[in-house]
């Protein structure tokens, strides 16, 4: 097996010219008659045809993987997707001649992921014989939400606080965001480093109400509605049911948070 990335970074053998000995000039200053050029041609010939062979497999590969990213990334919500292709071929797929229309490429293999190595077959629809099988895989980059600098436990995360940077997401084991309004108004869980990849696990959401917190105490019935102080006794977020006391009559009763800072009696 070879992979095609090394071999698209060598010379092009088609583009090498044979040693042709001595030429005597003609009158018109040219130095190769017209049978040498021809015999120069015909022996580039196979080359070429290999060549695009080659590159055909190459694109059929490509254009396989990138349709399964595309379609994955579309499902996902991914923005400012980057590829990058890693392509084994064997090498006696430099034997097959160039096919007149694309190549068409099936998996073989049962790689639940795309971003996992493909088994697959190419073939040539118009030539039964011509059948190669190969290997591709594609590394999928993505912008990464980062800290831009040092985050405390704590804090909320503004948009100064962090910054895009791209990484490979297969690597991101412990996951990541991919775009900054999916952090901002968080609140970090402990302390994030500077430059370090945000992940779920470092996040939480931002109380609307913490313990120890005033809040503004709603009652209402048959329409009527009254407000009161109080002292939220625990942290909740809105629809959590939080024990809280009320300032003027000390009564502890069980509210439901609203919002920030608000919550309304349950009876």
């Amino acid at each position: 097996m070879i992979s095609l990335s090394y071999i698209e970074g060598k010379d092009d053998p088609a583009g090498q010219l044979l040693p042709l000995g001595r030429v005597r000039p003609s009158g018109s200053g040219k130095g190769l008659s017209a049978w040498l050029v021809a015999s120069l041609l015909l022996l580039t010939l196979p080359v070429q045809a290999q060549a695009d062979a080659s590159g055909q497999i190459r694109q059929a590969v490509e254009n396989h993987l990138r349709t399964m990213l595309e379609q994955q990334a579309q499902r996902q919500g991914w923005q400012g997707m980057q590829l990058r292709y890693e392509i084994n071929i064997p090498t006696s797929a430099a034997n097959q001649p160039a096919c007149s229309m694309a190549p068409r490429v099936q998996a073989t293999g049962d790689a639940p992921s795309a971003m996992e190595r493909q088994q697959l077959r190419i073939r040539c629809a118009e030539a039964p014989g011509w059948s190669v099988n190969a290997t591709g895989q594609a590394h999928v980059f993505l912008p990464a939400v980062h800290a831009e600098g040092l985050i405390d436990r704590g804090q909320t995360l503004t948009a100064n606080d962090l910054k895009l940077q791209r990484i490979n997401i297969a690597k991101a084991r412990r996951g990541y965001y991919n775009r900054l309004d999916e952090v901002i108004g968080l609140t970090a869980k402990r302390r994030i480093r500077a430059g370090q990849t945000i992940t779920p696990a470092l996040l939480e959401q931002t109380m609307a109400v913490k313990r120890g917190q005033p809040v503004k105490i709603i009652a209402s019935h048959d329409g009527i509605e009254a407000s009161t102080s109080g002292e939220a006794l625990a942290d909740g977020q809105p629809g959590d049911v939080i024990r809280v006391r009320n300032v003027r009559s000390e009564k502890v009763i069980d509210a439901k948070v609203v919002e920030a800072g608000v919550v309304t009696s349950t009876f």
